[in-house]
């Protein structure tokens, strides 16, 4: 079933999703759970309290906790105080992990700010990632919901283990689709599931779980296809690193995979240099690189696979109560993919 948006008379219009749209539909909770992202650090340690500070000031667009809040509101459109609450600690938990993957890729900014590793040094970072996430725990308790914590508790151990699946298979040209989508699928994919379906749990409303996971899932997928193409074909201003890097670091993305198997039948030596940089991180002639990728056919394989992933997320909401909180999640999947364009 297709889900077509929502011709509830509050509804927005979807045929121009504008971020900034869609997060003033609960402008009121997102203002509340910002500052509580911050409010809820209190370290007596201060080193821990100023790189805190620093990643979170660092943050982008808080797109997670924003899905908590639609999530929320399209079950019970009153303020949620938890709702709010959980939305920060989405949040941070999100933030923690790029925090350790910024140590990880030895990043020196993320959004063209300083990272933390940058302005410390990697194992203050690192001990601060930790903070976060057993603050985040912390904080979980609170909500006395088992429920609750088994799904963030599980979710976060799949986070982590998408993470060390892609350092296993860094620098590995053999790597397969099916390799990358296990580890979007903990890396990226998860920490939606979990935003969503939190925000059902606290409501009482577990028989959508699987409609919200599946979401969950999907519009990571899709999200995450979406960045690794534009790490060929993007603004590197707008996304605040250089095309190419995702290559130069030996990260298993599924145009790298896609354009060594095509390229294996079709140009050999094409495919024997694509295959030794990625092997090797070596990346000189990053140009021609990126161009041999673009020309191979494997971002066109790549977008229809993003636009697969999306449309699944939008058919997941398609059982989910009819409102305009419900046609905001559909307009973030249209502005997720029209990045591509």
């Amino acid at each position: 079933m297709t889900l077509t948006p929502s011709n509830n008379t509050d509804s927005m219009t979807s045929s121009t999703p504008n971020y900034a749209d869609i997060q003033s539909i609960v402008a009121d909770d997102f203002e509340i759970m910002d500052k509580q992202v911050f409010g809820s650090l209190n370290s007596k340690v201060q080193l821990v309290m100023s790189v805190s500070q620093h990643v979170i000031n660092a943050g982008g667009k808080r797109m997670r906790p924003l899905i908590t809040l639609l999530c929320a509101r399209m079950f019970n459109d009153n303020p949620s105080e938890k709702a709010m609450h959980l939305a920060a600690i989405t949040e941070m938990l999100h933030t923690a992990t790029l925090v350790h993957d910024d140590v990880i890729d030895e990043s020196g900014q993320r959004r063209g700010k300083p990272t933390a590793n940058a302005t410390w040094d990697n194992a203050t970072a690192v001990l601060v990632g930790d903070y976060l996430i057993a603050r985040a725990f912390n904080l979980l308790v609170g909500f006395q919901s088992l429920p609750l914590l088994q799904v963030f508790s599980d979710g976060t151990c799949d986070i982590a283990e998408g993470e060390v699946l892609q350092l296993q298979h860094q620098h590995n040209p053999a790597a397969t689709e099916d390799d990358y989508l296990r580890i979007i699928d903990g890396k990226t994919s998860r920490l939606f599931m979990m935003a969503t379906q939190g925000a059902a749990i606290l409501q009482d409303k577990t028989e959508y779980m699987q409609a919200l996971g599946d979401f969950g899932q999907h519009f990571g997928n899709a999200f995450q296809i979406i960045d690794d193409v534009l790490d060929y074909s993007g603004d590197s201003e707008v996304m605040g690193k250089n095309l190419g890097d995702d290559l130069a670091e030996g990260k298993p993305t599924l145009p790298t995979i896609k354009a060594l198997e095509l390229l294996q039948n079709s140009d050999t030596e094409g495919y024997e240099q694509l295959r030794i940089a990625v092997q090797t991180g070596k990346t000189p002639n990053a140009e021609q690189l990126i161009e041999l990728v673009r020309r191979s056919g494997a971002l066109d394989y790549c977008k229809q696979r993003a636009l697969e992933e999306t449309k699944l997320a939008q058919d997941a909401l398609s059982t989910l109560p009819d409102n305009r909180y419900r046609t905001g999640l559909y307009q973030l999947t249209e502005l997720a993919s029209a990045r591509l364009v």
